[in-house]
């Protein structure tokens, strides 16, 4: 019997996440690990009359592309990847693979250069998302890798994610229905902010929203989820930010990351380790100097670092930033083929001033909505 759990992510995601509808194509990428819950979801998706596919991924064959292929064949675009992005109705993706490092011994320049090529295809696939043509969601099955890279053992872990996800809850839906109209009213009170100020430990880093949206993350699009972001004017960026948890991309870590960004752009980029690894990435294209995302973390069932962005950067009490392109439905329009997630904690020091008023401190907004 499949743990009860599992049952209650398929039918989270299935139910709410995707609210998936009669006779819409839906594929699920999972690696061959993740199978207990593919099979739990692809029940469900028959259940209310979609059209389940399964795309699943072998370990050693992306390593052996970005170790091994010339640059054509880094180049290369599979006409199956084009039909994933632009032909179905919902696309998830669940993560949790036999080996979070895989990529480590990987060329930062082959990654670089096959993430280029496809620059044009994600645009392509976020503005359809942005239009609500497709619809995306991303989520967790628990492996003993990623188990071992969060320092605990996959009972543990296993624990750690469901928990996150309230899927220990009698109704977990209900709950993150009250969770979205929780956030829903920080939203409506950010959207109507001009200028926004972030200080924490060595960050002072100011920005412009005026215009923008701030986005409600309530298990749509990323489950677990908690969060709230938006995508500031592109040249409106300035000061600089010091990221508290090593900065993870392509299964490398960069430590003590430090950004100084003038008018949008970062002008400086340092790291205690990894620095030429950041550097490289951020010399990917012109976009990746600008910021795509910021964000608060709002998801207090999340409280320590596991070196997994979808749990990591949703930590309740921190604020994070993202370096390459940005959503679209924000109102922002910085494209690039990076997407580089780094996390500040603030529940120590943080501040986040909105037109000059305090209104979160020490990892807590401050003020009634």
């Amino acid at each position: 019997m499949a743990d009860l759990r599992i049952k209650k992510l398929a039918d989270l995601l299935v139910n709410y996440s995707f609210q998936l509808k009669k006779g819409e194509k839906f594929l699920i990428e999972a690696s061959d690990l993740a199978l207990p819950l593919v099979k739990e979801i692809y029940r469900e998706a028959l259940h209310v009359g979609a059209n389940p596919e399964l795309h699943v991924t072998l370990p050693g064959f992306k390593e052996m592309l970005l170790k091994t292929g010339n640059r054509e064949q880094l180049e290369y675009i599979s006409p199956i990847d084009t039909a994933i992005l632009t032909n179905y109705d919902a696309l998830l993706t669940i993560w949790g693979d036999h080996n979070t490092r895989e990529l480590t011994g990987v060329d930062p320049l082959n990654i670089a250069c096959h993430r280029a090529v496809r620059k044009d295809l994600k645009m392509k696939f976020l503005k359809r998302a942005a239009k609500g043509e497709v619809k995306w969601c991303g989520t967790q099955f628990p492996t003993h890798s990623d188990a071992q890279e969060a320092g605990m053992s996959l009972e543990e872990y296993e624990d750690f994610v469901y928990g996150a996800g309230l899927l220990n809850e009698d109704n977990p839906t209900k709950k993150w229905k009250i969770i979205s109209e929780q956030q829903e009213k920080i939203c409506n009170y950010l959207n109507t902010k001009k200028v926004v100020r972030i200080v924490s430990v060595d960050t002072d880093i100011t920005f412009c929203v005026e215009g923008r949206k701030w986005i409600n993350c309530d298990g749509k699009e990323n489950f677990p989820d908690g969060e709230v972001f938006t995508t500031p004017v592109r040249d409106s960026v300035n000061g600089t930010i010091r990221f508290t948890y090593p900065a993870i991309y392509s299964s490398r870590e960069v430590e003590d990351v430090r950004l100084t960004f003038e008018n949008g752009k970062v002008i400086k980029a340092s790291a205690e380790k990894g620095e030429d690894f950041l550097l490289s990435v951020l010399d990917t294209d012109e976009g990746a100097r600008y910021v795509g995302e910021i964000a608060i973390g709002t998801n207090y069932g999340i409280q320590r670092f596991t070196k997994n962005i979808l749990f990591d950067e949703k930590i309740g009490g921190t604020i994070h930033l993202a370096v390459g392109s940005g959503m679209e439905e924000t109102g922002g329009s910085n494209e690039s083929s990076i997407h580089w997630d780094m996390i500040c904690d603030m529940r120590d020091h943080g501040q986040i001033y909105a037109d000059d008023e305090l209104i979160y401190e020490k990892g807590k907004f401050i003020i009634n909505f």
